[in-house]
């Protein structure tokens, strides 16, 4: 497992999320009250990108198509039918910088 720097605790700030690319992965790392979370950035319904979604509540709601998942485990929390689960990630803070796990 190799753990790379995505950047500092300040360039994401409290209710907001930061889409990023590593290894060819987009993922979406939330920033939920100085708690950071890290999820795959793709819908698994349409392929959308969930850096447009709406964030509450522990869920994030992608906007095409209303699926809810929660951003801290990556399970699906609601739609019509059921897709799969997104990939979550571990976040590590070290100072004020925020590291991934791949």
């Amino acid at each position: 497992m190799s753990k790379i720097l995505i950047g500092n605790i300040k360039e994401i700030l409290p209710g907001h999320a930061y889409k990023t690319r590593i290894n060819g992965n987009e993922i979406l790392i939330i920033n939920d009250d100085s708690n950071f979370y890290a999820i795959d950035d793709t819908c698994t319904h349409a392929g959308a990108s969930l850096a447009d979604g709406k964030l509450e509540k522990n869920t994030i709601t992608c906007d095409w198509h209303g699926a809810k998942f929660n951003y801290k485990t990556g399970k699906l929390m609601k739609f019509p039918t059921k897709i799969d689960d997104l990939k979550s990630y571990k976040i590590k803070l070290e100072s004020e910088d925020i590291f991934i796990e791949l």
